[in-house]
């Protein structure tokens, strides 16, 4: 049976500060949706691909399997953007969560100030996450999908700084869209994929 992504269409946030509907549109519809739809048409063409010639300068089966990463990961990070974000989610921050922040990155305003900066610095993304080698969150960056990520980590948060998340509303000005996406972060969602990666952390060390 060929594996298939479903696309998770309950993620598409609406009446967002600062973020337009149609800037959410474009961004769900066309750019999401493209890389689900490679991702299973990758995955329609794996089984037959022909493994006997796979080889590190080209081959079809090499081919396959580096877009395989390009577009999971592309999927994934978008699903994880999408519900990320929510109108007045703001107020749902838990204590333990933001403890959390405040004890690895010093205060709760540090790491928005280190979070904006990674998202400035990037090409592709911002993502918090749950570092399981070591039980910290970081701030790590990705100028593409599938590149510069840290294994052992679970994404607790993902911001896409790609110029299609913000050019409907703010053409080529980043920043007042790094400061409308910390307007709309639906901390309840946010939360959850904390508590999950605590979970892992305490079974993993």
């Amino acid at each position: 049976m060929v594996e298939k992504w479903e696309k998770k269409n309950q993620f598409k946030p609406k009446g967002l500060d600062g973020i337009s509907d149609q800037q959410i549109e474009y961004h769900f519809e066309t750019h999401y949706n493209g890389y689900v739809t490679k991702l299973n048409e990758i995955w329609e063409k794996l089984p037959n691909a022909d493994r006997s010639k796979a080889n590190q300068n080209y081959s079809e089966f090499r081919e396959l399997k580096l877009e395989e990463t390009f577009n999971y990961d592309g999927s994934l990070l978008h699903e994880i953007y999408f519900e990320s974000l929510k109108k007045d989610g703001l107020k749902n921050l838990s204590e333990e969560l933001k403890k959390k922040i405040s004890e690895d990155f010093g205060s709760y305003e540090k790491w928005v100030e280190d979070f904006k900066a990674t998202g400035t610095a990037f090409r592709g993304w911002a993502l918090l996450v749950y570092d399981l080698n070591t039980g910290k969150l970081r701030n790590i960056g990705a100028d593409v999908h599938n590149t510069n990520g840290i294994w052992n980590a679970i994404v607790v948060m993902a911001l896409d700084v790609y110029e299609h998340a913000y050019y409907v509303d703010y053409g080529a000005k980043r920043a007042p869209y790094l400061d409308a996406f910390m307007k709309n972060v639906d901390w309840a969602s946010v939360n959850k994929r904390f508590e999950k990666a605590h979970k892992a952390y305490l079974a993993f060390k």
